[in-house]
């Protein structure tokens, strides 16, 4: 299927290299946005839901989704907060410690695009830099500033780059932007505007899911509305040099089941380093290039489908109980996927009190405090953000204790007692 047969998308080129060679690999219907959670007055209300369908493009294996939802609609209120986990706010501490020993000097300043609550920021303040947040959400960006991070509540164009930001507060030895790139739709347009934030000596750190984590160990729950772009080295290193950057080294971290961290810089001569060379073959050994890779993915998909919901069928029809542990979106894509609702899963336990109170997208679980777990213990836990898995065990040692068992959906769904 390609882009000429589908009513069902709003694209017609591939957003990293124009191509209309785009083929559908991963169709996950109509689905309410993974991050809007519903208010109990509202559920009553008309619920929008959007085609969620993954293509690759033919000539440069860019893997995007089809239809894009406008980013007023889904971002300029936003759910998710960064500090709420207890391994993000770690991983950030390193993340900046990294950038500012490798690449940055007293004075600098530091730009992060799609800086959330300033988390990762706050990794700057033992170094004498400049700290600069762009967060669009405009209840997220206010947490910011009242915890003292400067931050511009705007989407980040060219446009805000050329009469706001280099005006007002220059160019930026390093910019980070981590877990956006993949949100964008117009990647040539966010990509030169960061070039053009970007010191001439600066580097720019982009870190994102890799789209090889995810064809792997079965992560399709990676896709949701927000994420329009699912990358790999092998689409990208040419996109960058498209427009003046240079993908010179890459990070791969364990966060959110497997992401790259890429590290880009104007000077389009500075030599790669052997583990993006190695990580870039490694892509290629794979198949990312391969029609067939993406058509095996979607097989297996579906046989995790098919296993989770006779694993939970099984367990209800012996009277067990079960609630979700994690009200992430990738949950979210998984139980409307699924089609888990109120007959399998008695709740969602989560931490943010943003989403606490509300109820799921689309299927309308419950979202509650981690404390009704122990007022109303189930039987079973799904862990829903299961890429935060090891530590929800620990938090849940208690549950475990008395006799609550744990249930892994992904790579393959399996019972932890």
């Amino acid at each position: 299927m390609n882009t000429t047969s589908s009513e069902r998308m709003n694209i017609s080129q591939c957003r990293a290299c124009d191509s209309t060679n785009l083929v559908l690999y991963l169709p996950l219907g109509d689905q309410a946005l993974a991050n809007r959670f519903l208010r109990p007055e509202d559920v009553n209300q008309p619920e929008p839901k959007f085609p969620l369908e993954v293509f690759y493009c033919g000539d440069c294996f860019h893997s995007q989704l089809g239809y894009t939802v406008p980013p007023e609609v889904m971002f300029r209120e936003y759910l998710y907060v960064s500090s709420t986990s207890d391994a993000i706010p770690v991983h950030f501490a390193e993340y900046a410690k990294e950038m500012y020993e490798r690449f940055m000097q007293p004075g600098d300043m530091v730009v992060e695009i799609a800086s959330n609550d300033g988390c990762l920021l706050k990794g700057f303040r033992p170094y004498d830099v400049k700290i600069l947040g762009v967060e669009p959400a405009l209840n997220i960006a206010k947490i910011a500033r009242e915890q003292g991070i400067e931050t511009v509540s705007e989407f980040f164009t060219k446009e805000l780059v050329h009469n706001t930001l280099i005006p007002k507060y220059g160019h930026a030895k390093a910019v980070i932007s981590n877990n956006v790139f993949a949100h964008v739709n117009n990647i040539a347009d966010f990509t030169d505007a960061g070039r053009e934030l970007l010191a001439d000596d600066g580097v720019w750190a982009i870190e994102s899911p890799h789209i090889l984590t995810m064809l792997k160990n079965n992560e399709f729950d990676t896709v949701y509305h927000e994420h329009i772009s699912y990358l790999s080295l092998y689409a990208l290193t040419p996109f960058f040099k498209r427009h003046g950057l240079n993908m010179f080294d890459v990070k791969p971290t364990a966060v959110h089941g497997g992401s790259n961290r890429m590290y880009l810089c104007k000077d389009l001569n500075k030599p790669m380093s052997e583990g993006l060379h190695k990580l870039l073959q490694e892509e290629i050994d794979y198949g990312i290039n391969k029609p067939e890779t993406y058509t095996v993915f979607h097989q297996r998909v579906e046989k995790v489908k098919e296993s989770l919901m006779k694993l939970l069928r099984d367990l209800k029809a012996q009277g067990k109980t079960i609630c979700g542990y994690g009200a992430s979106a990738k949950g979210q894509t998984l139980v409307q996927y699924f089609g888990i609702g109120t007959d399998i899963l008695e709740y969602i336990a989560d931490k943010s009190p943003l989403k606490q109170d509300r109820l799921s997208p689309g299927m309308h679980i419950p979202v509650v405090s981690p404390d009704k777990i122990k007022r109303s213990p189930t039987d079973y836990m799904l862990l829903l953000a299961w890429n935060f898995g090891d530590e929800i065990m620990r938090q849940q040692e208690e549950y475990k204790n008395r006799g609550g068992k744990f249930i892994l959906p992904i790579p393959n769904p399996r019972i932890i007692e």
